[in-house]
């Protein structure tokens, strides 16, 4: 078993993993101020609470999209386990092909997403990570991570909507009854919900279209449940997949 950290721009993901099951699954917050001791209380709690043996923990793999905490996360982790956290970055294999301009730019998590994605589902692959913004990204018939695309995620988008509209309350992101909303509130709702469903429908269509064939489509993210439901395309929700992705690079670095 080993202890996955996959570190976004608002959310903190842990997880205990193995090959046979998924211990848990926990969320914090993003803090850029907090010290290596408080993220270490932190981690030490979430382990404490789901009752795990820290004996039984044989490592730890980081992916992070906010370097400015990567390294306090990694004294964290010794701190609570007493081993070194293997940070996904380069020099880290992945066996994964990655034909960018830049691969050493693609951000860990959609890697590790594209590594679990290779090795459980059919390719050609198209995954949507809806997180702080909502990316989505494209595995060939060859297995190479060809690409992709990036746009705000929903949190932004209603942030952005009630931020610029002084008479437009905070609202939850909670699917109204009808799309035609019949007030305020269930207008909004329905506009940020069905836009994305309906854009992410639309850009499967345009992404299939310049591959040439049908892809298979997985959906991962803290966000994805609220939108994926109201997909017309058939997408497959898969909440601990970059975490998947993170036991089988750290597996191929340990042995």
């Amino acid at each position: 078993m080993i202890l996955a950290i996959d570190v976004g721009n608002t959310n903190i993901v842990l997880e205990c993993i193995d090959e046979e099951k998924t211990y848990f699954i926990e969320r914090l917050s993003t803090v850029l101020t907090k010290t290596e001791l408080e993220y270490a209380v932190d981690v030490k709690t979430v382990l404490d609470l789901y009752q795990m043996e820290l004996d039984k923990i044989e490592g730890c793999i980081i992916s992070s999209v906010v370097p400015q905490i990567t390294g306090i996360l990694q004294l964290a982790v010794r701190k609570v386990l007493g081993t070194e956290a293997l940070a996904l970055g380069p020099g880290v294999r992945t066996g994964l092909n990655i034909q960018m301009d830049n691969p050493a730019s693609v951000g860990a998590d959609l890697v590790a997403a594209a590594v679990a994605g290779v090795a459980f589902y059919p390719v050609p692959l198209i995954l949507i990570d809806m997180g702080t913004a909502t990316t989505v990204t494209v595995v060939d018939e060859h297995k190479s991570y060809i690409g992709g695309m990036i746009y705000p995620g929903l949190g932004i988008s209603l942030a952005a909507l009630t931020q610029r509209a002084s008479q437009l309350g905070g609202i939850s992101l909670d699917a109204p009854k009808h799309v035609v909303g019949k007030n305020t509130i269930d207008s909004m709702k329905s506009g940020i919900l069905y836009s994305n469903a309906a854009a992410l429908d639309g850009i499967i269509d345009r992404m299939e279209e310049e591959l040439g064939v049908k892809a298979a489509v997985v959906a991962t993210g803290g966000l994805a449940k609220k939108v994926i439901p109201h997909c017309k395309r058939k997408i497959t929700l898969d909440e601990d997949l970059i975490l998947k992705g993170l036991l089988i690079i750290y597996r191929k670095n340990r042995k």
